[in-house]
């Protein structure tokens, strides 16, 4: 029995759960922009203290790993690695983009297991992080940064059903033609979706390196130069 703790930190939302054989014991989260660097930490203490009152002891520490937010993906990262590193337990990097599509097959009630899920990350203008998945979970399509046109994900056209899902959605929707689609809406990576996945890859021992670990941003971040104030 794995007590694994889930941290996600790739989109606005910051959440954090412990999940026991994929199940929530505890779970904090916020809505608040800009808030991982302060929400993060007293999150993860609430959850140790409640493990300490339960004499309970961590076996992992799992995080979203991008794409995502840069900063948020940082934050988690760094704070992962930390626990990972001070307890001595193993650290779990998954992909953004798998959790959402987690949370796809979770949020249709009709799922049947042969529908195509498409996760976007909005990136700004058009363009989004996105990749291609079935409903166990395998990449169909690589992740990638797609600048969206109404071919984008012409390959799969032809599947039954493909759900959408994420931030990204929406500038993809007025494009799309076919009539095979269902929009998930905005469904992000979120802690208690990790949770399953995370149980997954703990048993088939799928660490990551806690010295190596980088998040994935699938782009090199770019700075703006901010505008002169007149």
């Amino acid at each position: 029995m794995a007590n694994i703790l889930n941290i996600d930190t790739s989109s606005t939302v910051c959440s954090v759960c412990v999940a026991c054989e994929g199940e929530i014991k505890i779970g904090f989260e916020s809505s608040i922009k800009m808030d991982h660097s302060s929400s993060l930490a007293p999150f993860v203490e609430k959850c140790m203290t409640d493990m300490r009152t339960r004499n309970e002891k961590l076996d992992a520490v799992s995080v979203s790993n991008g794409p995502g937010s840069y900063t948020g993906l940082r934050i988690g990262l760094s704070l992962a690695k930390g626990i990972a590193y001070g307890n001595d337990i193993p650290l779990i990097t998954l992909s953004t983009l798998e959790v959402m599509a987690a949370r796809a097959i979770f949020s249709y009630p009709d799922i049947m297991g042969d529908e195509l899920i498409v996760p976007m990350v909005d990136a700004r203008r058009m363009e989004v992080y996105t990749g291609v998945y079935n409903c166990r979970l395998q990449p169909v399509e690589k992740a990638r940064a797609e600048i969206l046109t109404p071919d984008s994900f012409s390959a799969i056209y032809g599947a039954d059903k493909i759900l959408f899902i994420g931030d990204g959605c929406d500038k993809f929707r007025q494009l799309y033609k076919g009539e095979n689609a269902v929009w998930l809406g905005n469904g992000m990576s979120h802690a208690k979706y990790m949770a399953p996945l995370s149980q997954k890859y703990f048993n088939e021992n799928k660490f990551a390196d806690v010295a190596y670990a980088t998040p994935f941003y699938l782009k090199d971040y770019q700075a703006t130069q901010p505008k002169s104030r007149i």
